[in-house]
């Protein structure tokens, strides 16, 4: 007797798949590439090589690096303690972690210039020490890190909850310090949610948008991140231009993708020989 399925056969199932996938993301990301391959080559070069959009890039690049480190060893912490541990107020900061999720960007970047500025709660006491975060570049990463944080989070801790301790005693038992078993016993296994986190978490930087334009001063060659140079773009009529260096915006974040599903496929065939 045939095994009865809950969702319709896979003919059906993978048609309306790739139906959705097509309509919604397939169909823009095309209509998107078409207007920039209407480019001549040498306006193509000339809009993503400029001396703006190569400052944009880096300005991008560099905060959203910047992010995803220090969510990759933040987001670790808050998995772990909310995977291992029970605590009064426990519910609270497991849904606090999502805050960013719900809230709009707009409102993210509002809150964050008025910490950070220079009369801020955080910001009066960083000023005095020479350290600006608002109309600065470390203004753009801290925003990146606020909105990006729940992809390390939330791809790390179900991991963490289905750790088998009985490894952990077993490499204690066998004499392992507790950095031993962290680096050989608990990161191999974390490591592959870990970078699917943090790539998330670094393509969510690379189009972040309205949490930075509150806090950075936007100020071209300094300031200034890929995605508002678009927009500016897109203001001025220059639909050409900002199409271009959209598009390398989405190369550098579907290469990103490409490269950690790589180094994640060869994590678990290392995991599965050893």
């Amino acid at each position: 007797m045939r095994a009865r399925r809950l969702l319709p056969g896979f003919s059906l199932t993978m048609g309306m798949t790739l139906a959705y996938l097509g309509l919604i993301v397939l169909l823009p990301l095309g209509a998107m590439l078409v207007k920039a391959a209407g480019m001549s080559l040498d306006g193509f070069i000339a809009a993503t090589t400029g001396p703006r959009a190569l400052a944009a890039y880096s300005v991008t690049l560099l905060s959203a690096a910047e992010a995803v480190l220090f969510n990759g060893l933040a987001g670790l912490l808050f998995a772990w303690v909310l995977a291992r541990y029970q605590f009064p107020g426990r519910n609270l900061l497991d849904a606090l972690i999502d805050l960013p999720f719900a809230m709009p960007t707009a409102v993210a970047g509002l809150a964050l210039a008025a910490a950070f500025a220079p009369n801020g709660w955080v910001g009066q006491y960083l000023e005095p020490l020479g350290l600006k975060v608002v109309h600065a570049q470390p203004g753009i990463a801290i925003a990146m890190a606020f909105t990006s944080l729940p992809f390390v989070v939330r791809s790390v801790q179900p991991v963490i909850e289905e750790l088998e301790t009985e490894t952990e005693e077993a490499a204690r038992t066998l004499g392992a310090s507790e950095t031993q078993i962290f680096l050989k016993v608990i990161m191999p296994t974390l490591a592959p949610a870990l970078l699917a986190g943090m790539s998330l978490a670094f393509a969510r930087c690379l189009g972040e948008f309205g949490a930075i334009i509150f806090i950075a001063g936007n100020r071209p060659f300094e300031t200034e991140i890929a995605a508002l140079l678009i927009f500016i773009k897109l203001e001025e009529y220059e639909f050409g231009s900002a199409t271009a260096v959209a598009t390398v915006v989405l190369a550098f974040a579907f290469i990103t993708m490409l490269l950690t599903n790589g180094i994640q496929a060869w994590q678990q065939r290392y995991l599965a020989k050893g």
